[in-house]
């Protein structure tokens, strides 16, 4: 067989690759193959959300550029995707943690996530919840509440030692399969091809790609192949004469029944910032440190639980998440289960949602979901050209690909249309890592917010 392009892995990053590569005429025939269903190896598998809050100036100008084109496809298409802004709600109950909190916010702030209001008791400032439904609520920036009875005015399900929250609004979440599903749809308007295989070899001749090979026998001639096939990205690389710096993480997903309506259906995504040591009791302590496997679980754990409603307004499922244990693993399908996490990511937010205390012994017949974070060492994805001659990729999204995904799908077709570069496209470059400079930053580059 022939193509123009070869896009390998029908997940987001490739969905959105063959959507926007689709819509110029120049290419006549664009495979996108994969051996599974769309978006259900990993894209399926993540929280939905999105926002523009984000201490990397280079990822906060993707973002921005991403939530642009999302909304105003939502617009196009009657919100088809089911796209709503009611925001990340990130609490803290740590005194200490509260200067910290604000300089952090003020920082992305002037990044350009939008202004920053502080509502302390004494400012005229006034403050409201985000509307449940639809995404066309103008307001930006964050909201940053210290007045402890304004916080439980407004968000009474909090616990009532929580010493400050920041809403971020310009964030939300939206369906991923639907959205997935839109942009495959166009592009199939668009004259794509979809083709049901595993890419098992990739060839060159003269430095330059040549055949993508399928496990079928099926040969694909090309001079233009992406690699879009996220936990697979090392693996197909290692057919070619290039290493990427990548790796996977195991990350799970669970879901409860709210049955007393803990959280209220019209909550944003609830998120504790505070690192915690979890109340286990005596026997608890001791058998899980005799263990080596759960030992750690008595030391402090990270911060980062969090959770929302899941579903309609008549739904009583709670998405909780929490990567109290990240692991970084050589990707395995299915996943490796994990009973214990619904149970552990419970404990993680009952800290600052006391009502979900409930529910820890007692949380019925939860449904846990996994899959792996594809990811650099900094956080920031891989989205151009490789050393190889006709090789592209887009990759390496962590757990926020659904969010970056039309910017990237965007950015990509800039590269391999020769269109014209947005300024922070260098910063998702392969070739960052040749810069002496950015190899030393990338020695003390901190948390740049894979939440």
């Amino acid at each position: 067989m022939q193509a123009d392009i070869v896009i390998i892995g029908a997940g987001i990053a490739g969905v959105s690759a063959a959507y926007f590569l689709s819509a110029h005429r120049q290419f006549k025939r664009i495979i996108l193959v994969d051996e599974l269903p769309p978006l259900t190896l990993t894209s399926d598998k993540s929280s939905e959300c999105y926002r523009n809050w984000w201490p990397d100036e280079s990822i906060l100008a993707l973002m921005n550029r991403s939530l642009d084109l999302l909304e105003n496809l939502a617009l196009k298409t009657n919100n088809r995707f089911s796209m709503n802004r009611r925001g990340y709600l990130y609490v803290t109950r740590q005194p200490e943690r509260v200067p910290m909190l604000l300089a952090e916010s003020q920082r992305i702030s002037e990044l350009g996530a939008g202004p920053l209001r502080n509502h302390d008791g004494t400012s005229a400032l006034s403050y409201s919840t985000a509307p449940v439904e639809g995404f066309s609520n103008s307001t930006s920036g964050a909201d940053f509440l210290t007045h402890r009875a304004q916080i439980q005015e407004n968000f009474p399900y909090l616990s009532p030692d929580v010493q400050a929250v920041l809403h971020v609004c310009r964030a939300g979440w939206f369906s991923a399969q639907q959205l997935g599903m839109l942009l495959l749809e166009l592009a199939l308007q668009n004259g794509i091809i979809r083709m049901l295989g595993k890419a098992i070899n990739l060839t060159t001749r003269n430095s330059r790609i040549d055949t993508v090979h399928l496990a079928g026998g099926e040969k694909i001639h090309t001079a233009c192949v992406v690699l879009a096939s996220g936990p697979y990205l090392q693996h197909l690389a290692s057919f070619l004469p290039t290493t990427l710096p990548v790796f996977n993480e195991l990350h799970f997903k669970a879901v409860i029944n709210d049955t007393h309506r803990i959280l209220p259906r019209h909550a944003p995504l609830v998120i504790n910032l505070d690192a915690q040591f979890l109340p286990w009791d005596a026997d608890e302590r001791i058998l899980l440190d005799a263990d080596p496997s759960t030992s750690f679980l008595v030391t402090e754990l990270p911060s980062g639980a969090h959770t929302r409603p899941e579903g309609g307004l008549d739904s009583t499922r709670l998405l909780l998440l929490w990567d109290y244990h990240t692991q970084v693993l050589k990707p395995v399908f299915p996943v490796p289960g994990n009973d214990f996490y619904p149970e552990l990511a419970l404990r993680g937010l009952a800290g600052i949602i006391p009502g979900l205390a409930r529910y820890i012994g007692r949380s019925g017949r939860p449904v846990v979901d996994g899959g792996y974070y594809t990811r650099t060492i900094e956080n920031r994805p891989i989205i151009g050209s490789l050393p190889i001659t006709g090789v592209y990729i887009s990759g390496a999204y962590s757990g926020y690909g659904l969010m970056a995904s039309l910017a990237a799908g965007e950015l990509l077709t800039a590269h391999i249309t020769g269109s014209e570069l947005p300024d922070y496209a260098q910063s998702f470059s392969l070739a960052r890592y040749q810069d002496p400079a950015y190899q030393q930053r990338l020695t003390h580059w901190g948390d740049i917010g894979q939440l």
